[in-house]
């Protein structure tokens, strides 16, 4: 069962969500809240979540701010954001805030539910729209270089473990493919996080786009 808890502040909006998500035989809303500080009181009073679905603006605390918290003092829980906003700014901002995916606020009831299995299981969830934005991003930004200049050095398994991560493969799945074992694919992602700077797997599919690793998203 995935455990989802949901942070918005239009009551009418956030009932839709929550009907929806609860429709699903595997995800369960165990909260809600309207801003970012009632999320994190009632998280600390609640068992856990597996994922957080929350919008941008929100009073007293908004989703940029509750992204960061998250991230820092619950590293485990993947974020989602569902927002009206998806300007390269706020898309790229939220990911190196440690958001794990991000989809429109009109999106399908079927995406939500993909984004939030997707993430669930693979550590990320992207939209086409989202990664173009990345995309453009990389183009005009100054940190930009090519496949040749990554700051970092990553081994050829490393590489290749990283273009499969981008390939929205399962940790088991790329032990499969690789031959190798769960642990041993967890070790080259860990490190990989490590070596990049990211905060979480979307982070790195922003390092892998950044740096002309990959081009598209399988």
């Amino acid at each position: 069962m995935i455990t989802v808890a949901v942070a918005d502040d239009h009551a009418l909006f956030k009932s839709g969500i929550i009907e929806l998500i609860q429709s699903q035989p595997d995800m369960e809303v165990l909260f809600d809240a309207s801003n970012g500080k009632e999320f994190i009181d009632r998280l600390v009073k609640s068992k856990g979540i597996d994922i957080a679905v929350i919008d941008i603006e929100m009073p007293v605390m908004n989703g940029f701010d509750l992204t960061d918290y998250l991230h820092k003092n619950y590293p485990a829980i993947k974020i989602i954001v569902l927002s009206a906003y998806s300007q390269e700014r706020f898309v790229v901002k939220l990911i190196e805030c440690g958001a794990a995916g991000f989809l429109s606020k009109n999106c399908q009831p079927k995406e939500l539910f993909d984004a939030i299995r997707q993430t669930h299981d693979c550590g990320f969830y992207l939209t086409p729209d989202a990664f173009k934005v990345m995309q453009r991003a990389r183009t005009i930004s100054k940190k930009y270089k090519n496949i040749n200049n990554i700051p970092v050095e990553l081994t050829a398994r490393e590489m290749e473990v990283l273009k499969l991560i981008c390939g929205e493969m399962t940790n088991h799945e790329i032990a499969d493919e690789l031959c190798v074992s769960v642990r041993t694919i967890e070790g080259h992602r860990n490190n990989l996080i490590l070596k990049t700077g990211s905060r979480n797997t979307a982070g790195l599919v922003l390092f892998a786009v950044r740096y002309n690793i990959i081009d598209a998203l399988s």
